[in-house]
């Protein structure tokens, strides 16, 4: 055989070798990526788009061991089970949806924004001192507009607000400033304002997740 068929003969094994190793790799890549998706998927709630609880607790952690500035936000939709039994499940469904959309366009990309169960939604963003009345303010704003569903009807919905932050309580624990901006949160419950959390809420005890006194708490934010 002349020297130029051989070469070519080892030219194309060496080709089929290539593009036989190739095949598992590709499979692999493809692989990978729908792995990547099913695990993208269980960070994250299906109806609301937000981080499930421990995805959000590790976000959340990380936030607050890095920044300062720094508040933690509960929000929990007002007469939610009264809109489900009036209007449908599926309308009830819309409204969290809805609610957990503005919840994500006010914390912007960098926070974390969980969805804890039910309609207990939690926020910890970047949030400087001077700017805390007017954006909270702004978040109850955005909570109170009115929900449009899907078959053209109007819906008003409410949210209760309450944020903690870590020089008011005097800790950077990720679960002292949810309990203590859940406490303020139902402390102005209906109010159509935010709660602020005072170093009290921190250590007044709870029942069934509300707190059983009343102490002094700044409220921020009368609904429009």
């Amino acid at each position: 055989m002349s020297p130029l068929p051989r070469a070519r003969s080892r030219f194309g094994q060496r080709t089929l070798l290539l593009t036989t190793a190739a095949v598992p790799l590709t499979g692999w890549a493809v692989h990978a990526v729908a792995l990547h998706r099913q695990l993208a998927a269980t960070r994250r709630d299906p109806l609301t788009g937000l981080l499930r609880r421990d995805a959000y607790t590790a976000r959340a952690r990380r936030l607050l061991a890095r920044h300062g500035d720094v508040a933690v936000v509960m929000v929990d939709a007002d007469r939610f089970k009264a809109i489900n039994d009036r209007l449908g499940h599926a309308a009830g469904d819309t409204v969290l949806a809805s609610i957990a959309a503005r919840l994500t366009s006010w914390a912007g990309p960098r926070a974390a924004v969980g969805r804890l169960g039910g309609n207990e939604l939690a926020v910890v963003l970047q949030l400087p001192a001077d700017l805390r009345a007017l954006r909270l303010e702004q978040l109850v704003r955005m909570l109170h507009t009115p929900v449009t569903l899907d078959d053209g009807r109007t819906v008003d919905i409410a949210a209760s607000v309450g944020a903690a932050t870590p020089d008011v309580i005097g800790s950077r624990d990720l679960s002292a400033l949810q309990r203590s901006a859940d406490a303020a949160l139902y402390d102005g419950k209906h109010s159509g304002r935010a709660a602020l959390a005072t170093a009290a809420h921190a250590t007044v005890p709870s029942v069934n997740g509300r707190r059983a006194g009343r102490p002094g708490t700044a409220v921020w934010g009368r609904a429009a």
